[in-house]
């Protein structure tokens, strides 16, 4: 499998003056997911953690549940001599419904959440509502935050890739997925946990980007009560927490965040108002 990092080439310019030199970046590679050889969606996403983001894409996307798809094979392959990767899944004779539903062919550009889809009612429908989850301190909080770094190691590397990862209070961090696209780290999340048969229920999901609506239907597609990141949300991932119960952390720094929706999973008392 290709390597998910390539160093390159690069002149380097600064005040004290050029130098010449190489530099990590990710890969970014065209992935082609398929179900029984037709293709659904061809995402552009770093050539890691596959058989985690098939399995996190086909639920997240109600493709299929993680017991459906019958067989899996990671395909390389090249396109006018540029490399390729085709998820070639194999479903179950009684799981194709939700596949004839939602089949679409379509180019995602990087971080695309929402791409293809052709109907407003689909792309803006309720998420399903979370259970309800566990309390969690301020404490708990920040360390389920701070616990990512050490664990992104793409990013150490190339400073350009997003991350996805999951904290309980009983196990710590673990596991983590990176991706150039942030909807395909926490796609790649998603399947690891499946595959893991860990329950999104009984912890936090933790990002590193932005929080957009469809980052929060696909935490409310694995249950997850939780969100905790770093960047802002917008204002219709607002809505869609609120809506499906989650509750909504973000604009995590080493002095504290913001909590949007649902503050009763989060231990104590506000002692401020602050614009």
């Amino acid at each position: 499998m290709a390597s998910p990092v390539a160093r390159v080439p690069r002149s380097v310019w600064r005040q004290a003056g050029s130098s010449e030199g190489a530099r990590a970046v990710p890969e970014e590679t065209a992935v082609a997911f398929t179900y029984d050889t037709a293709t659904y969606a061809v995402m552009m996403a770093t050539p890691s953690d596959l058989e985690d983001f098939a399995y996190g894409l086909s639920f997240t996307e109600g493709v299929a549940q993680p017991d459906a798809i019958k067989q899996l094979e990671v395909v390389e392959d090249t396109v006018d001599g540029i490399p390729a990767i085709e998820l070639r899944m194999w479903l179950h004779a009684d799981a194709g419904t939700g596949f004839a539903e939602r089949r679409r062919s379509h180019v995602g550009p990087t971080g695309c959440g929402l791409c293809g889809i052709e109907s407003l009612t689909e792309a803006l429908k309720a998420p399903p509502r979370v259970g309800k989850g566990r309390i969690y301190s301020f404490e708990q909080i920040m360390q389920a935050v701070e616990a990512m770094s050490p664990h992104q190691t793409l990013n150490h590397e190339t400073r350009a890739v997003h991350a996805a990862g999951f904290w309980s209070a009983q196990d710590g961090i673990g596991p983590v997925r990176e991706d150039v696209g942030r909807h395909n780290a926490l796609d790649k999340l998603a399947g690891a946990l499946l595959r893991q048969g860990r329950d999104a229920a009984d912890g936090i999901v933790v990002l590193t980007s932005r929080v957009s609506v469809e980052m929060v239907q696909k935490a409310a597609a694995i249950g997850a009560p939780v969100i905790a990141a770093v960047s802002a949300p917008t204002a219709l991932a607002i809505r869609m927490a609120e809506a499906a119960g989650i509750t909504l952390i973000a604009i995590a720094r080493k002095d504290g965040f913001e909590v949007f929706t649902h503050r009763d999973r989060v231990q104590g008392e506000r002692t401020s108002d602050v614009a």
